[in-house]
């Protein structure tokens, strides 16, 4: 039985995920910014609702990228030197995690991104913790990534892109970003060939928690990310 986690319930230990679930920990709960960064500090994240109650995962293995390990294929290089897209920093939070919403993935009916969600990673980044990078071709939004910080550790949750390399060129950006301030690991959740072919790899569960556990020890304010003082010149 997959436990149901009440207001105040605290989540149930990692190691009973169920593996054969894709790495499904509980259900319910709430979405409150305590809540939720417990949960990412003890390599957990919610993923997707049943009739409105968060369902909570935490696969082994797991799905991460380290900054040094980024792969900067030649074509997107020469995409980040015609600098066809002006990039921003928390400028449209809202705005990138409609636009994930809104993409279609392969293999998903719909998108976890519910009204809920929004609302819940809206307040995350109120309260410096969520951030978004975001591409921009003649001032309108082409495409984008969001996720959380915390320490030294950066959380992705999600990426759109409307135009050809919009949001590969905002990950590149995150990349040079997280580099410049001593970030050592990208969570990416789960795999997929994209993240693959940027450098992610999977790694245990148990080495991803303790690295974890370091990581996010590390001190790191909470406020909104600029690209002031950041060579993003390629």
């Amino acid at each position: 039985m997959i436990p149901f986690l009440g207001p105040f319930d605290p989540f149930p230990a990692v190691e009973s995920a169920r593996d054969d679930m894709g790495g499904l920990l509980a259900v319910g709960g709430d979405l409150g910014p305590a809540r939720l960064l417990d949960a990412y500090r003890h390599g957990i994240f919610p993923w997707g609702t049943v009739e409105t109650q968060p369902l909570w995962y935490s696969p082994d293995p797991r799905m991460v990228l380290f900054p040094d390990e980024f792969r900067l294929s030649r074509s997107l290089q020469k995409t980040l030197r015609a600098q066809h897209f002006e990039v921003r920093f928390d400028s449209n939070f809202a705005g990138v995690m409609a636009g994930c919403a809104e993409t279609p993935r392969p293999g998903q009916d719909g998108t976890w991104i519910t009204p809920d969600m929004l609302n819940a990673y809206i307040r995350l980044h109120e309260l410096g913790w969520a951030h978004s990078v975001e591409t921009y071709v003649e001032g309108d939004l082409a495409g984008g990534l969001y996720g959380l910080a915390i320490g030294r550790m950066f959380y992705g949750e999600s990426m759109f892109s409307r135009r050809s390399d919009a949001s590969k060129v905002a990950f590149a950006h995150l990349i040079r970003y997280l580099s410049a301030n001593q970030f050592e690991m990208i969570d990416c959740q789960m795999r997929t060939e994209h993240l693959a072919s940027l450098g992610g790899r999977e790694i245990p569960r148990a080495s991803f928690l303790a690295r974890l556990m370091a990581l996010t020890a590390a001190s790191s304010s909470r406020t909104a990310w600029s690209a002031e003082n950041i060579d993003l010149n390629w």
